[in-house]
């Protein structure tokens, strides 16, 4: 079956907001980890597709299964029983951990799902963390959220991980607003709240 033409134009513009995260990334000199669970790889998979994405990609790591996200990237087991793998916590320590093995300045992380596998969590509920090295190790601000996405388990995933990266910018405009470590002891870190099955934007 041959594509529409607003399938094409849906795909062109899709291509020009993963470029216009490149440029940004490029422009404030941050190099990217990635932690992802449902989205499978897909979010370093659409930089990667993009020439030069070695001045911005540093690594991707996909842990899928709750035994991964604690070996691999050291989330902690009581983190998983107290919130549930969907949640912003689980997110927030899974970016954490990418960003401590990386080495990196930026990490991103994604946890969720798209199906019915749980009755407390709806099919299509992603959890989100964007982490930023303001300056030494432990000196990072911290923002995470929950959105809800529709269609099938190929459109949950690629629209997550695009939403994912394409927040970079949002965030990373807080963080440049956020106290430097000279200025502050405390780093800037999002509460934890509670996932919103209505996916409404915090």
């Amino acid at each position: 079956m041959r594509a529409t033409a607003t399938e094409h134009d849906a795909d062109a513009d899709h291509d020009e907001e993963i470029r216009g995260v490149a440029r940004f990334l490029r422009e404030r000199s941050l190099r990217l980890a990635t932690a992802e669970s449902c989205t499978g790889g897909l979010m370093a998979a659409m930089l990667a597709d993009l020439p030069g994405a070695g001045e911005i990609l540093d690594s991707a790591f996909v842990v899928y299964s709750p035994q991964a996200k604690q070996t691999v990237l050291g989330v902690q087991r009581r983190t998983i029983d107290s919130f549930n793998l969907t949640s912003e916590p689980v997110a927030r320590e899974m970016a954490l951990g990418a960003l401590r093995i990386g080495g990196v300045n930026l990490a991103i992380a994604n946890t969720g799902v798209t199906d019915d596998v749980d009755p407390r969590i709806p099919a299509g509920t992603q959890c989100f963390a964007w982490v930023f090295r303001l300056g030494g190790v432990g000196q990072d601000a911290v923002y995470s959220e929950t959105r809800r996405f529709e269609g099938d388990r190929s459109r949950i995933r690629a629209e997550a991980a695009r939403y994912a990266l394409k927040r970079i910018a949002h965030y990373g405009a807080q963080a440049d607003r956020a106290p430097r470590p000279a200025e502050s002891q405390a780093s800037p870190q999002a509460s934890p709240p509670a996932p919103d099955p209505a996916g409404l934007e915090r």
